[in-house]
């Protein structure tokens, strides 16, 4: 009888050798003369465990991570195929408490199947959102979308459906479907994480989107450092197209939904929507002024809807449980879940997917099982490189878009990077500055320049011989602050000095 196993074919289980165990398995159990079939899964999101490999038995799958080459050979003398016991057997994945604890909408299949296999989707629920959202009006599929809950998950957090409306409304001969895959914020994973284990997900989220709107094309804006994705991607729109979800007869309904990927060339700027349209369009890379908004004027002048990978790899979720049923996760104005990005310095990172309103407290303890390096936690930056930082007073903050913005953070797109107590905030303040200026677009003064002189007002603070120079350049920062804040024409210079001054703020001896 031949036996099932799962290895992930995604980026962080292969920068861990995945590939590499993919061929000593199979060399040994034919050495052996064991039949075997390896399946090409997506992660399940516990980094920690990568490489983690399950092996189908009669009880159920069985993991065992994370997996070295030299485990291999004690793999097959302990039975591994049949569920042996190991000092790297995990038991069922499903039942270990840290997966146990999340609530898996979006990311429901991912690490489950195959990741590029329609039959395999199809089984567990997918396109069931397609045909529901076929047998409805368009604008009853947006007044679904709007009466989920659902947010852009990219970080603005915009109301997904008001958007859709907007599009659905404005007259033109063509539509556009845009999906912004250049996920550019450190410590965020989550779209790799969804495009390289379930993509048909992305690709149904798309199609939907489509319908709704009367858009018939639709573009996948990818980041450059993501080729492995784009493999997986393209084997994902053609086996689509393939089974008849993609082209001029979608699903049978005689509507049209064709789907291609664009690469991006490695800006960070173009991770905002208008600088991504320009790029798109061939164009440099660089912001538009707004209005007209794309929702209008988008992609080569055309009325558009742009949102971020996690945004539409939920939509077909929302229309095969219903709108109810999601909007019945999350609390206030934040329905719904999200998928966190946990990294830095923690023993167990990885992606864990829970509804709106757990603490940033439990989300590191319960999940993270604390630092590393043993070392007592100190800051937390949550929603990437402009994200600002928490200290651990603020750790009991709840993880909603209303609460963090109170408590003068922000959301993002889930990323939560753990720093313990040999960090030193200055210079982390003096990078998010440098990180501004290598990566602006240029097209505004307060960003292109306020960023340059950030970086050498705070090298002037460390650098002060006595309290009273050191107090009129924080004086200098703050008024710098203030001016990208509000007169930058994008978030890129507008949010710059939220990480700069949450460094001040909480931690200004570092600045001493």
């Amino acid at each position: 009888m031949t036996t099932r196993l799962y290895i992930p074919r995604e980026t962080t289980a292969s920068s861990l050798g995945a590939e590499m165990l993919v061929e000593a398995i199979s060399t040994e159990a034919k050495y052996r003369n064991l039949p075997i079939e390896i399946v090409r899964n997506g992660s399940r999101g516990a980094c920690f465990l990568e490489p983690l490999i399950e092996v189908e038995t009669f009880t159920g799958r069985v993991g065992y991570g994370p997996v070295q080459l030299e485990d291999i050979p004690d793999l097959f003398d302990a039975n591994f195929l049949t569920g042996g016991q190991h000092r790297l057997a995990l038991g069922s994945v499903d039942a270990l408490p840290w997966f146990k604890q999340q609530e898996r909408l979006t990311f429901a299949r991912c690490g489950l199947i195959a990741a590029t296999s329609v039959a395999e989707y199809t089984k567990l629920g997918g396109f069931a959102g397609l045909r529901a959202a076929l047998a409805l009006s368009g604008a009853d599929v947006v007044k679904t979308v709007l009466d989920s809950g659902l947010r852009g998950r990219g970080g603005a957090a915009f109301p997904t459906g008001i958007k859709w409306k907007t599009v659905l409304d404005a007259e033109a001969d063509q539509k556009y479907i845009v999906c912004n895959a250049d996920e550019g914020d450190s410590g965020t994973f989550a779209d790799r994480m969804i495009m390289e284990g379930d993509p048909l997900s992305l690709i149904e989220g798309m199609i939907i989107a489509g319908i709704a709107v009367g858009a018939t094309k639709g573009y996948v804006y990818l980041r450059s450092e993501y080729p492995l994705t784009q493999q997986i991607l393209d084997e994902a729109i053609a086996n689509a197209a393939a089974a008849g979800y993609l082209g001029s007869n979608v699903a049978g309904s005689g509507k049209a939904f064709d789907l291609e990927i664009r690469m991006g060339a490695g800006a960070y700027i173009c991770g905002e929507e208008t600088s991504l349209l320009e790029s798109l369009e061939g164009k440099r890379g660089q912001i538009r002024f707004k209005p007209p908004l794309p929702a209008l004027k988008g992609l080569f002048g055309k009325p558009t809807i742009v949102n971020n990978v996690i945004t539409l790899a939920t939509v077909p979720v929302i229309f095969e449980k219903g709108a109810k049923h999601y909007a019945s996760f999350g609390r206030g104005r934040s329905l719904g879940t999200l998928p966190f990005q946990l990294g830095g310095n923690v023993k167990a990172g990885g992606l864990i997917e829970k509804a709106f309103g757990l603490t940033l407290r439990q989300l590191i303890e319960q999940f993270g099982g604390g630092t590393a390096s043993g070392k007592p936690l100190r800051a937390v930056q949550v929603g990437g490189p402009l994200g600002a930082y928490f200290p651990e007073s603020l750790l009991d903050t709840p993880l909603d878009y209303e609460d963090f913005a109170k408590a003068g953070g922000m959301l993002g797109h889930g990323g939560v990077v753990v720093f313990d107590t040999s960090v030193n905030l200055a210079k982390m303040a003096r990078f998010s500055m440098e990180f501004c200026s290598v990566e602006s677009c240029g097209k505004c003064t307060p960003c292109r320049i306020g960023s340059v002189r950030g970086m050498e007002t705070i090298d002037r603070i460390v650098a002060a011989k006595n309290e009273q120079e050191r107090e009129r350049q924080h004086l200098v920062l703050k008024d710098l602050c203030e001016t990208m804040e509000s007169a930058s024409l994008c978030a890129m210079g507008g949010l710059t000095p939220m990480p700069v001054m949450s460094a001040v703020k909480h931690f200004k001896e570092d600045f001493d």
